[in-house]
């Protein structure tokens, strides 16, 4: 059982870009912060996400669900025992048309696109010509004539700018290359449970549908969706792209089967990092190349081999020549460890800082991420914290701290 001070402390933890709650107040009348609910974008699911008890925060300048009327712990714990829907529509998805889509799509990220397979996607990194991560994405390369793209929402303007202004220079050198910016919906159905009650709504046996593989089928009837497996959680679980116009639906035909709940934004962030998965703007940004980040392993190794790709002559030297910081997995006991948070050597230098940081509900033990000197880097090696003035001992651990159960087939 969790104690009240573990569960106040992971109650209190609040996605980075979350500030504050938006819309009517409990007499019905608008609160203070409602001029504020007018700039906001809302997805198709906004009144329902209301209708369901969620409370609404700005995220990456969208209203979104935080929580619903089950605690944070309880959320964060129905996913990782039975399932959940995230409405993740807020995120950035695009199609990539033309017979040269691969080879735009490779200018501007790290990995491999052309050796994968159809209906194959992969994490991949937009890079600037510095080395730094613009943003996370996946690729999946369909065997439908496009490649199928989705980035975070938080860098969409950024995101979308980015391969415009690439599209421009491949149309100006005769290259064949269209870019579509979707308007579908995308929810997140996670945890153990999903395939019984997906199966259920699907034609296609989902056994066949492996990790980070993508195919499109009707879905408890809704044409035109896509469902890919993967997710932010660490869990078996799919993304559905569906058309705006259905998603409630969709939603509802989910939410009739008692293993499904909804599950907002501070389930996800806590799933996230459990599943040692990396928050762009807190983990990750322009000024961490992939391999201070550990993100290595999404370059591809012809990718390496030829420095094509923006940044290419900064990244590859490091691969060997290793950096001067890390990203690392950090385990702690005690008060939580918070964004910012400084890291120490055992004699109090300062040696890193905290990106990501909370209370781990499966672990009962506090769990974080963030950058120490790579001397420091080493699973295992004992460093300090400070909390509140306070150095508390931690130690240095293998990320995923939870261990994933993605779907790799029988």
């Amino acid at each position: 059982m969790f104690t009240r001070a573990f569960a106040n402390r992971l109650c209190n933890r609040i996605p980075r870009e979350t500030p504050r709650t938006v819309g009517l107040g409990s007499s019905g009348r608008q609160d203070r912060h409602a001029s504020t609910e007018v700039a906001l974008k809302k997805t198709p699911l906004y009144d329902f996400h209301r209708a369901q008890g969620g409370k609404m925060v700005e995220f990456a300048g969208w209203s979104m669900p935080v929580q619903y009327k089950d605690s944070h712990i309880n959320s964060h714990m129905h996913t990782r025992q039975h399932c959940s829907i995230f409405d993740v529509s807020h995120m950035l998805q695009t199609k990539v048309y033309g017979r040269d889509r691969v080879k735009f799509i490779e200018s501007l990220i790290v990995g491999d696109i052309a050796e994968l397979k159809d209906n194959q996607g992969t994490l991949s990194l937009f890079t600037n010509t510095k080395g730094g991560i613009m943003d996370d994405l996946i690729v999946t390369k369909t065997d439908r004539g496009y490649l199928y793209v989705v980035s975070n929402a938080g860098c969409a303007d950024k995101d979308s700018a980015h391969m415009q202004a690439r599209l421009q220079e491949f149309k100006a050198a005769g290259h064949d290359v269209d870019l579509e910016f979707m308007e579908e919906s995308l929810i997140a159905l996670q945890g153990p449970s999903m395939a019984q009650v997906l199966q259920k709504g699907v034609g296609d046996d989902l056994r066949k549908l492996t990790f980070m593989t993508s195919v499109l089928t009707p879905v408890f009837g809704i044409q035109g969706c896509r469902v890919t497996r993967c997710g932010y959680t660490g869990e078996d679980g799919v993304e559905i792209s569906v058309p705006s116009g259905d998603v409630v639906s969709l939603t509802e035909k989910l939410l009739a089967d008692s293993e499904v709940k909804l599950a907002g934004l501070g389930a996800r962030d806590s799933l996230r990092l459990e599943a040692g998965l990396c928050l762009y703007g807190n983990d990750i940004d322009e000024t961490t190349t992939p391999v201070e980040g550990s993100l290595v392993w999404t370059i591809g190794k012809r990718r390496r081999q030829a420095r094509d790709f923006p940044g290419a002559d900064i990244i590859v030297p490091q691969i060997k020549a290793k950096t001067q910081r890390k990203r690392v997995g950090l385990i702690s006991t005690g008060p939580p460890v918070r964004q910012h948070t400084p890291i120490l050597s055992s004699d109090g230098r300062v040696i890193g800082e905290v990106t990501s940081g909370c209370p781990s509900p499966c672990l009962k033990l506090n769990v974080a991420m963030g950058y120490v000197e790579a001397g420091f880097s080493k699973v295992g090696t004992s460093i300090q914290v400070e909390v509140r003035k306070k150095a508390v001992p931690a130690v240095v651990s293998k990320m995923p701290f939870v261990p994933t159960k993605y779907y790799m087939g029988q």
